[in-house]
């Protein structure tokens, strides 16, 4: 969804008074409610893999009294297509994914050693079929606003002054992508020995995780994982300094805050999927048997990440 924001940006670029709106799932709407260029966020009723071609019907039929122009269909899946079909919108672009012919009429060919990042094929589609591909894209920039981060500020009554380190642990993907407790630790206990706080962020599948952090780190960190919502960790986000995450949702979030961001990625590709922003530094060993793709490594060791040494980013820290 953070990546999908460069595409917002590109379509205002094009057409200035144009209104975006967005079919996403639920708990992606604090997202689109940070981004200027989207008008509204519409939810989708129906969770990942389910047909529900009933309720699909019946929101298309509501969005048709909305006379959309064209609608954007950024999922490869054939179901994805079908409510902007129901919608009666006239012009449905996207890739040539399951069987989509007829369901979209601005098809689009993917190639993909022209479109190697995620970014660039969401671009492309809000650019004509002959635009020269790759794209140029613009970073993605959500904005908070001065009242939103006094809500948070006053919910979690923070307060102190220094420097913060947040620290994302998680990533939902699985363990092939998540850097190692201990080596999360001895940045926090390094970094809080010169000054800084440290937070810990991540869902609530994340709070064993960010718990063995902060116990591993004499109890230092300040936990927000699990008992936030995903408004609220970004908010609580955009007041932070510098930001050490795994390839996650996260990571993503704190490059859209424009955050100087230090990604540790393992068995997945920087190439594909990298944080986007200025300032972003990626740390990836390269081995040979990287990016995997796999949610647990398939030769047990997972040395992509577990030889990261801590004071490697602490080095990128200190630039």
């Amino acid at each position: 969804m953070v990546m999908a924001q460069s595409l917002f940006i590109t379509l205002k670029q094009q057409h200035s008074h144009c209104n975006i709106d967005v079919l996403a799932p639920a708990w992606s709407l604090p997202l689109l409610e940070r981004m200027p260029e989207v008008r509204l966020g519409i939810a989708m009723p129906l969770g990942h893999g389910q047909l529900g071609l009933g309720a699909r019907l019946a929101l298309g039929g509501q969005l048709r009294a909305n006379q959309y122009d064209q609608a954007i269909v950024l999922p490869n899946s054939w179901k994805s297509a079908l409510v902007p079909l129901f919608a009666g919108i006239p012009k449905r672009s996207g890739y040539l994914g399951e069987l989509r012919w007829g369901l979209l009429n601005d098809a689009r060919r993917l190639d993909k050693s022209r479109l190697t990042m995620t970014v660039q094929r969401f671009v492309a589609l809000g650019l004509p079929a002959d635009a020269p591909q790759p794209p140029d894209y613009a970073f993605p920039k959500l904005a908070i606003s001065a009242e939103q981060r006094q809500q948070v500020l006053r919910k979690f009554q923070i307060t102190g002054n220094g420097k913060i380190l947040a620290l994302c642990p998680g990533a939902e993907y699985g363990p092939a992508k998540r850097w190692s407790v201990e080596h999360y630790a001895a940045v926090a206990r390094a970094k809080h020995a010169a000054g800084w706080q440290i937070w810990l962020f991540g869902s609530d599948k994340d709070k064993v995780v960010a718990e063995q952090i902060d116990r591993l780190s004499g109890g230092i960190c300040r936990n927000f994982a699990g008992v936030t919502s995903l408004a609220e960790a970004v908010d609580l986000l955009s007041l932070t300094d510098i930001v050490v995450s795994n390839d996650s949702g996260l990571m993503h979030v704190a490059a859209g805050l424009d955050k100087k961001v230090i990604a540790l990625y393992g068995s997945s590709d920087p190439g594909f999927t990298p944080p986007l922003n200025a300032t972003a530094e990626i740390i990836s060993l390269k081995l040979d048997c990287s990016p995997c793709f796999k949610r647990e490594c398939p030769l047990g060791h997972t040395r992509c990440l577990a030889d990261i040494a801590p004071d490697r980013v602490l080095a990128a820290l200190d630039v």
